[in-house]
């Protein structure tokens, strides 16, 4: 299997875990120093499969929708971009409803031992909708509740904040492209490292910075 494969097969087969509940198969595909950054979750990998496994027994199951990953190959390392369609059924205002979000997705992912492992995975935001399941049902919305979150993720934070989880104000979204395009940098500027060292934290800058 050539290396674009490989790292191609990793990201496929890690959100196939989180997806199918299979999270012995999504841990393998992190590796032991990686980092996740959500909207609900920044941290270790290790620590995301396992709070991942929590909710998906108390039937939080989202399905994600990936566009070929585009890969950027460097010796062991590796940045690829998917665009991925997140959506889950819950109770949103009332009504049965698909909160769906369209994102893109940046892996960084290192050879370990011979295996292409994630190190490091960033969710970009662009816009999120809510369809409800019956035609012309409608969710009842707090406008004012609403209007707290930024808009490429305000359906999805506002059902987070309703189901009692903290909406992190730090992501990435197309509403602020100045820590998007440093995303981006950083990401570029880790690849093309060869000093074998951990990738470089980044500094979350928050919607009143930009």
């Amino acid at each position: 299997m050539d290396d674009v494969t490989a790292i191609t097969q990793v990201i496929l087969k890690e959100r196939q875990g989180r997806d199918r509940g299979w999270f012995e198969q999504e841990a393998s595909c992190f590796h032991p120093r990686s980092r996740v950054h959500i909207t609900w979750f920044d941290g270790p990998g290790d620590e995301f499969v396992e709070l991942s496994r929590a909710s998906y027994a108390e039937g939080i199951r989202p399905s994600h929708r990936l566009a070929p990953p585009v890969v950027h190959h460097k010796g062991d390392r590796a940045v690829a971009e998917v665009p991925a369609e997140i959506s889950v059924i819950q109770d949103f205002g009332g009504v049965d409803a698909y909160i769906i979000a369209y994102t893109r997705l940046l892996y960084r992912v290192e050879r370990l031992n011979g295996s292409w492992m994630i190190s490091a995975l960033d969710c970009i935001y662009e816009r999120n909708t809510v369809v409800p399941v019956v035609h012309g049902s409608s969710p009842t919305i707090d406008p004012e509740l609403l209007a707290r979150f930024r808009r490429p993720f305000m359906y999805l934070g506002y059902h987070l904040h309703q189901a009692g989880r903290q909406i992190r104000d730090d992501l990435y979204g197309d509403d602020q492209p100045g820590p998007v395009n440093a995303l981006y940098e950083a990401a570029f500027s880790w690849l093309g490292s060869h000093d074998g060292g951990p990738f470089p934290e980044l500094a979350h800058v928050s919607s009143s910075s930009d």
